[in-house]
């Protein structure tokens, strides 16, 4: 039997430039913002939307092909697995990103 499962799938857009950098072994990396937003009308009629921002990181030769072709305001499907990361922030405070 399995002992989990971690895949998620995002349809959304693009918020901001692609940033794609090297690690000092020569591995490329890219990250990006990606904005997913819901709408909805409560049963009074209001509509609601509601936006989740989520941070992609792609390496290799996807991160290359991410930093080529992705740009602010695409639309664009992602599929791949969660990572939360925490550290503290200048003010000693601890901070996430998903």
């Amino acid at each position: 039997m399995s002992k989990g499962l971690n895949k998620v799938m995002l349809i959304g857009n693009v918020g901001g430039d692609v940033e794609l950098r090297y690690t000092p072994g020569g591995k490329s990396v890219t990250s990006f913002r990606l904005a997913t937003t819901r709408a909805w009308i409560t049963s009074w009629g209001e509509r609601h939307e509601q936006t989740e921002w989520f941070t992609v990181v792609a390496w290799d030769k996807l991160a290359e092909i991410c930093s080529r072709f992705l740009r602010k305001g695409r639309c664009v499907y992602i599929e791949g697995r969660s990572c939360n990361r925490a550290w503290r922030g200048s003010d000693g405070q601890p901070e996430v990103s998903n």
